[in-house]
Protein backbone atom coordinates (compact mmCIF):
# COMPACT_ATOMS: atom_id res chain seq x y z
CA UNK A 1 0.00 0.00 0.00
CA UNK A 2 2.09 2.87 -1.23
CA UNK A 3 0.41 5.91 1.18
CA UNK A 4 0.43 3.41 4.14
CA UNK A 5 3.00 5.03 7.12
CA UNK A 6 3.89 1.77 8.33
CA UNK A 7 4.22 -0.14 5.16
CA UNK A 8 6.62 3.02 4.54
CA UNK A 9 8.40 2.42 7.96
CA UNK A 10 8.33 -1.58 6.95
CA UNK A 11 10.37 -0.69 3.77
CA UNK A 12 12.70 1.83 5.20
CA UNK A 13 11.31 5.07 3.38
CA UNK A 14 10.61 6.94 6.93
CA UNK A 15 12.93 6.26 10.55
CA UNK A 16 11.58 4.13 13.21
CA UNK A 17 13.29 3.42 16.39
CA UNK A 18 13.06 -0.59 15.71
CA UNK A 19 13.12 -3.01 18.80
CA UNK A 20 12.68 -6.26 17.36
CA UNK A 21 12.27 -7.45 13.33
CA UNK A 22 11.88 -10.86 11.37
CA UNK A 23 10.41 -11.94 8.08
CA UNK A 24 6.42 -11.40 9.20
CA UNK A 25 6.82 -8.84 11.74
CA UNK A 26 8.57 -5.28 12.83
CA UNK A 27 7.75 -3.58 16.53
CA UNK A 28 9.09 -0.22 17.30
CA UNK A 29 8.57 2.92 19.29
CA UNK A 30 5.20 4.64 18.15
CA UNK A 31 5.78 8.36 17.95
CA UNK A 32 2.90 9.28 20.02
CA UNK A 33 3.08 7.14 23.35
CA UNK A 34 0.72 7.01 26.29
CA UNK A 35 3.86 6.07 28.62
CA UNK A 36 7.73 5.53 28.20
CA UNK A 37 8.18 2.37 26.13
CA UNK A 38 4.98 2.13 23.90
CA UNK A 39 5.49 0.03 21.09
CA UNK A 40 3.70 -0.93 18.48
CA UNK A 41 4.18 -4.25 16.82
CA UNK A 42 2.90 -4.60 12.55
CA UNK A 43 2.71 -7.40 10.34
CA UNK A 44 4.99 -6.58 7.08
CA UNK A 45 2.26 -7.35 5.16
CA UNK A 46 -0.43 -4.89 4.23
CA UNK A 47 -3.43 -5.75 6.79
CA UNK A 48 -5.94 -3.36 7.31
CA UNK A 49 -8.04 -5.17 10.02
CA UNK A 50 -6.79 -7.90 12.26
CA UNK A 51 -9.97 -9.86 11.03
CA UNK A 52 -8.65 -10.11 7.65
CA UNK A 53 -5.49 -11.19 9.03
CA UNK A 54 -4.94 -15.04 8.39
CA UNK A 55 -4.97 -17.51 11.43
CA UNK A 56 -1.17 -18.24 11.52
CA UNK A 57 -0.63 -14.44 11.81
CA UNK A 58 -3.34 -13.79 14.28
CA UNK A 59 -1.71 -16.92 15.83
CA UNK A 60 2.41 -15.69 15.36
CA UNK A 61 1.57 -11.76 16.39
CA UNK A 62 0.09 -12.32 19.71
CA UNK A 63 3.15 -15.33 20.38
CA UNK A 64 5.29 -12.30 19.48
CA UNK A 65 3.11 -10.44 21.62
CA UNK A 66 3.95 -11.76 24.82
CA UNK A 67 7.43 -12.18 24.46
CA UNK A 68 8.17 -7.94 24.23
CA UNK A 69 5.45 -7.66 26.75
CA UNK A 70 7.83 -9.53 28.51
CA UNK A 71 10.99 -7.71 27.86
CA UNK A 72 9.09 -4.46 28.25
CA UNK A 73 7.77 -5.42 31.93
CA UNK A 74 11.96 -6.21 32.31
CA UNK A 75 12.98 -3.39 30.74
CA UNK A 76 10.78 -0.66 32.04
CA UNK A 77 10.43 -2.19 34.83
CA UNK A 78 6.45 -1.48 35.07
CA UNK A 79 3.69 -3.56 36.69
CA UNK A 80 1.99 -4.61 33.86
CA UNK A 81 1.71 -4.52 30.28
CA UNK A 82 -1.45 -3.62 28.62
CA UNK A 83 -2.31 -4.85 25.12
CA UNK A 84 -4.88 -3.11 22.70
CA UNK A 85 -5.89 -3.53 19.40
CA UNK A 86 -7.21 -0.60 17.96
CA UNK A 87 -6.97 -0.24 14.48
CA UNK A 88 -8.27 3.70 13.80
CA UNK A 89 -5.48 5.49 13.42
CA UNK A 90 -3.30 4.03 10.70
CA UNK A 91 -5.50 1.58 8.58
CA UNK A 92 -2.56 -1.17 8.88
CA UNK A 93 -3.43 -3.81 11.29
CA UNK A 94 -1.16 -3.42 14.63
CA UNK A 95 -1.09 -3.90 18.15
CA UNK A 96 -0.11 -1.23 20.55
CA UNK A 97 1.87 -2.91 23.76
CA UNK A 98 1.97 -0.13 26.60
CA UNK A 99 4.09 -0.33 29.94
CA UNK A 100 1.67 0.61 32.73
CA UNK A 101 1.98 1.58 36.41
CA UNK A 102 0.12 1.10 39.54
CA UNK A 103 0.73 4.65 41.18
CA UNK A 104 0.02 6.69 37.75
CA UNK A 105 -2.67 7.75 36.19
CA UNK A 106 -2.15 7.59 32.59
CA UNK A 107 -4.69 7.98 29.96
CA UNK A 108 -7.39 5.06 29.52
CA UNK A 109 -10.23 4.19 27.01
CA UNK A 110 -13.61 6.04 26.91
CA UNK A 111 -16.48 3.37 28.66
CA UNK A 112 -20.14 3.90 28.87
CA UNK A 113 -22.92 1.98 30.84
CA UNK A 114 -25.48 -0.02 28.71
CA UNK A 115 -29.17 1.60 29.56
CA UNK A 116 -31.74 -0.84 30.30
CA UNK A 117 -32.39 -3.73 27.97
CA UNK A 118 -29.41 -2.28 25.86
CA UNK A 119 -27.00 -5.03 27.19
CA UNK A 120 -29.45 -7.89 26.35
CA UNK A 121 -29.84 -6.76 22.72
CA UNK A 122 -26.29 -6.44 22.16
CA UNK A 123 -25.80 -10.02 23.46
CA UNK A 124 -28.77 -11.13 20.88
CA UNK A 125 -26.62 -9.89 17.99
CA UNK A 126 -23.64 -11.12 19.13
CA UNK A 127 -24.50 -14.20 19.91
CA UNK A 128 -26.59 -15.01 16.42
CA UNK A 129 -23.45 -13.92 14.58
CA UNK A 130 -21.31 -16.51 16.50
Amino acid sequence: MENCIFCKIIKGELPSDKIYEDEKFLAFLTIGPVSDGHLLIVPKQHIVWMQDANDEIVSEIFKLSKKLMLAIKKGMNCDYVQLSVVGKDVPHFHIHLIPRYSNKNLPEFPTKKYKDGEAKEILKKLTSAF
